[in-house]
């Protein structure tokens, strides 16, 4: 008995040991392709020819490898993974512009990003980093924000507390432990459990490369739960473990000021998600230098190096099945006419809902396998963005290079939970979640690219159903009753901004809201939702890990991005890396930390 336990037990750890090491495929990672800077570009018409490069049949490339929906991080990223092994890829936007959350608007001379506010992990040799630094060929450079990078207001203006939250663990805690005196036992906990359960991620990377049979077995068998402590804590809440930690009521707010960054309220939040938050800025937060924009800008020459293109004004209305059910390109709406784009391989980034209800056939779309998936997951809560143009310098304005999160309190279930249930009048009036930021304080390029001029972000939720009645109505030119209900929130959120920002008053001179529609007609985000799929806590399912993988049950169409892995910028580069390796037949996880390694070995012998 005891003997053929162990004798599975080995030949699963082989198994498990040959998908996590995997190397049969071409390595995209194989070489540092990283090249000497190049002077920035600021000549808008330049970077447009980049861009916004509109779809004409006549520019898709002959003979193409792969096809890409969507241009997010996720998408682009796949794209030039498969571009640096040879590959020519086709890249469709549906926007007038590349990017997708990764691109900026210009509006009355300031220039604003709509989904790029700051990025962790990206000091030198980090495999973060190491895998940008790859995907841009070194050309993306980042700038580090002030320390403390974060800063949590509690409570109205006439009794508000400020907690600035600091880079660096240990700062990081000491910090935290002069706002708190008598609470380090609390902190130190939530530090160490916050490390330990993020840093059993790999495993989630683990069920999606792994055969489906084998992840079920270790799904079913309890295994994943047992060997996981990820996913072992996956089930618990933000609040009940920060709750068990402290009866400090402004603590407890702090320890979970960060889940508006995944979008759900600590109660339905699982502590697994969040302690990859607490993990990824621990040791400090960037922004692109140029703005977000760079990223995309310094992402398709690259596909386009390989023969392949990227193209916008490409709404892709389906991907093309051939009589087996098998993927074999997409149709393009070009006007009334339908163009046809073939390849051997389809590749989505537009999100699970958008490519399973919208993209497919309704025969294909009912298939079990597919409803079992759509099952598993629901629509995350919408955004809301508020866009300020103001007249004056950061200095100025007394604007810096670090991101305020405001509270009206600190019950923030209690608060959230009355907000998304309220009436979308009274809500309107009572946004209790403020996150506002100042991406031209961010951005050392900025004073040279637009003298005299600064810009604030902020970001919050709503709900679609506030907008929804409103979403057919002709983007510039939507009901007077949709302004008014526009403009109440960008009324509210504009007297906490300046009673935070007091010397941008009477400075304003430009300000505008996106609501959930506005997301859903930009980034096709369905139910305007900016992480995509909800990140509660049945997110973090075992099952729904090992069932929902790049592979999709159409033979040849693949999902990349957010959806597939996790929400913002790095979870939707790892979606890609994912993809990748199940496409490449190879960990590229693991090639990028090992390139990242090399790097710094080679690095730390220059200095010898």
């Amino acid at each position: 008995m005891w003997i053929a336990v162990v004798l599975i037990s080995l030949a699963l750890v082989a198994i498990v040991f040959k998908y996590l090491s995997g190397t049969s495929g071409p390595n995209p990672f194989g070489i540092d392709t990283r090249e000497p800077l190049k002077p920035m570009v600021f000549d808008r018409k330049l970077k447009n020819k980049v861009l916004k490069q509109g779809f004409l049949a006549s520019k898709v490339p002959q003979d193409l490898d792969a096809i890409v929906v969507g241009s997010g991080i996720g998408g682009l990223a796949i794209a030039v993974l498969l571009a640096k092994i040879g590959k020519k890829v086709l890249v469709l936007e549906q926007h007038d512009r590349a990017g997708g959350c990764c691109h900026t608007f210009t509006e009355q001379g300031f220039e604003f990003d709509v989904g790029i506010h700051y990025i962790g992990e990206l000091l030198d040799h980090k495999p973060l980093r190491c895998v940008i630094d790859q995907l841009t060929n070194g050309q993306l450079q980042w700038e580090p924000m002030d320390n403390p990078y974060d800063k949590v207001l509690l409570g109205p203006p006439e009794n508000r507390r400020i907690y600035p939250i600091y880079s660096g663990r240990q700062r990081y805690m000491d910090e935290l432990k002069k706002c708190f005196p008598g609470e380090e036992k609390a902190i130190d906990e939530y530090v160490r459990l916050s490390k330990k359960v993020g840093n059993g991620v790999w495993f989630m990377v683990l069920l999606k490369l792994l055969p489906i049979p084998l992840a079920k077995f270790l799904v079913h068998t309890g295994l994943a739960n047992r060997l996981s402590t990820f996913f072992r804590y996956a089930s618990c809440s933000l609040t009940d473990v920060v709750n068990g930690l402290t009866q400090n009521k402004d603590l407890r707010a702090v320890l979970c000021y960060i889940f508006g960054t995944y979008g759900k309220m600590p109660k339905e939040a699982s502590f697994s998600m969040h302690s990859l938050l607490v993990c990824h800025y621990m040791n400090g937060a960037w922004y692109p230098k140029g703005g977000s924009s760079e990223i995309a800008y310094h992402m398709i020459p690259i596909i386009e190096k390989a023969g392949g293109a990227v193209l916008v004004r490409a709404p892709v209305n389906r991907i093309l099945l051939n009589d087996a059910k098998e993927a074999i390109g997409v149709s393009v709406l070009k006007g009334q006419e339908e163009v046809h784009v073939h390849a051997p391989i389809v590749i989505s980034d537009a999100g699970i809902f958008n490519t399973y209800q919208h993209l497919l056939p309704k025969d294909v779309q009912t298939m079990p396998a597919i409803q079992k998936q759509l099952s598993m997951v629901q629509h995350g809560d919408g955004g809301l963005s508020i866009f300020i143009g103001v007249d004056g310098t950061k200095e100025e304005l007394g604007l810096k290079a670090d991101n305020l999160f405001l509270f009206s309190e600190n019950n923030l279930d209690e608060l959230m939970e009355g907000y998304m249930k309220g009436s979308r009048e009274e809500s309107s009036k009572k946004v209790p979640l403020i996150f506002v930021a100042s991406p031209s304080a961010k951005d050392p390029t900025w004073p040279e690219r637009k003298p005299g001029k600064s810009t604030l972000t902020v970001v919050s939720f709503a709900n679609y159903e506030w907008f929804e009645e409103w979403k057919d109505d002709k983007v510039k030119n939507r009901s007077t009753d949709y302004k008014e209900l526009k403009q109440a929130f960008i009324d509210n959120i504009l007297e906490a901004v300046t009673e935070v920002f007091p010397k941008i008053k009477g400075r304003i001179e430009f300000v505008d809201a996106g609501t959930p529609i506005t997301n859903q007609h930009y980034i096709g985000a369905p139910k305007g939702e900016i992480y995509g799929v909800d990140h509660g806590i049945p997110r973090f399912s075992v099952e729904l890990n090992a069932i929902i993988r790049p592979q999709t049950p159409i033979k040849n169409l693949f999902l990349t991005g957010q959806d597939m892995m996790l929400c913002g910028f790095a979870g939707a580069l790892a979606g890609a890396l994912t993809c990748g390796s199940v496409i490449l037949n190879r960990n590229l996880h693991l090639d990028a930390t090992g390139l990242a390694r090399k790097i710094k070995n080679c690095d730390n012998k220059k200095k010898e």
